[in-house]
């Protein structure tokens, strides 16, 4: 039997592509939501006698790190670019949506110039070695750090339905917007990383680029707005010896060859319920190239299945993904409100037990 690894060991197998003693297990842009956490907590208590922290510690080999923010406060509500976010409840609780878009009105270049850009001296890399430590120091985990999403931080400024108006009609615009948000990132993962000294070792970056039934934009003007703004952060976290996890919702196979020529390491979310989304043909095609993290639903089988549904799910993802490596599991995204606590379990305890096929 393969002696246990630490969190960090095993992830690090696993994006060599190579088998560890189990699948690895990870909440990469996810979470379990209150309402469900609350569930959850009830269960684990009668069931088990434990909270959740206890039994999720064990278990999840990932953590996340990063600078302490020192810059300009934000107005109440807003981030740090100036985004706008109010509470909108879905009745055991809220989500926060954007209200407010500063760059909506913008008409010329020179406007969004005259915005306010965030600076990545508002944080304080010497702050991060002491994070680093203090996460090593609860377990040997694999950390990442966020966020590095420059498509989604765009049209959070300017407006979905805008910027994809803008795609069409304002090339200049967009264009404009993506330089200066790639501007930022930039600067702070090389900032971060030269800070962690190698201690860091995955990168979350992200847009989601497809939707239920496609992508959001064609490939060609993929290609022109957002690839090559990508190429660039990428270029920049593998040159300190970090690898790229990139999270994209929805249906986005015929994009995986330009993901892989931009330069990800790891795919993320992988959102089987959209179409086309196909687990066999992603690792038959691409996972020499490619890692995967994420793949259990958190739109059918996790709030709609039973029990035995999500373990079966959670063992075909293992037999199917984790086969040679190159697999962390997790749930697709959020756990939402009213997911049973039973099928929450069936997830974590299948994945800490089963062995690809």
């Amino acid at each position: 039997m393969q002696p246990e690894l630490t969190p960090r060991e095993r992830v690090a197998l696993a994006l060599e592509h190579e088998e560890t003693d189990r699948v690895p297990i990870a909440m990469v842009c996810s979470g379990i939501n209150p309402p469900a956490h609350a569930e959850l907590e009830t269960y684990l208590a009668r069931e088990r006698g434990i909270s959740v922290a206890e039994y999720l510690e064990p278990l999840i080999d990932m953590a996340g790190v990063g600078p302490d923010y020192v810059g300009v406060e934000p107005e109440f509500g807003c981030d740090m670019w100036g985004v706008r976010r109010d509470p909108v409840s879905y009745g055991a609780g809220s989500y926060y949506a954007i209200s407010r878009h500063p760059l909506a009105e913008a008409e010329t270049v020179a406007d969004i110039a005259a915005h306010p850009w965030p600076s990545a001296d508002w944080f304080d890399y010497t702050s991060v070695p002491d994070a680093i430590a203090r996460a090593r120091a609860k377990r040997d985990y694999c950390l990442m750090a966020s966020n590095g999403n420059i498509f989604e931080t765009a049209w959070y400024m300017r407006g979905f339905e805008r910027i994809l108006l803008d795609v069409a009609l304002h090339p200049d615009l967009v264009h404009a917007i993506m330089r200066r948000v790639t501007d930022f990132w930039v600067a702070h993962f090389d900032r971060l990383l030269a800070a962690a000294a190698g201690g860091i070792d995955l990168v979350f970056t992200a847009d989601d680029i497809g939707g239920q039934e496609g992508l959001l934009m064609s490939l060609p003007m993929w290609e022109e707005f957002i690839k090559p703004h990508h190429v660039r952060l990428n270029e920049v976290i593998h040159k300190h010896g970090a690898k790229v996890i990139y999270h994209s919702d929805g249906a986005v196979m015929e994009a995986v060859p330009g993901l892989i020529d931009m330069g990800i390491d790891v795919l993320q979310a992988l959102q089987f319920d959209a179409k086309g989304m196909d687990d066999e043909r992603l690792k038959r095609e691409y996972g020499d190239r490619l890692c995967f993290e994420g793949g259990i639903s958190v739109q059918q089988t996790l709030p709609f299945g039973t029990a035995a549904e999500v373990a079966a799910e959670v063992r075909r993802r293992i037999d199917v993904l984790g086969r040679g490596g190159g697999y962390i599991l997790g749930p697709s995204h959020a756990i939402q409100a009213g997911t049973p606590p039973e099928n929450i379990v069936a997830l974590f305890d299948t994945a800490a037990a089963h062995r690809p096929r």
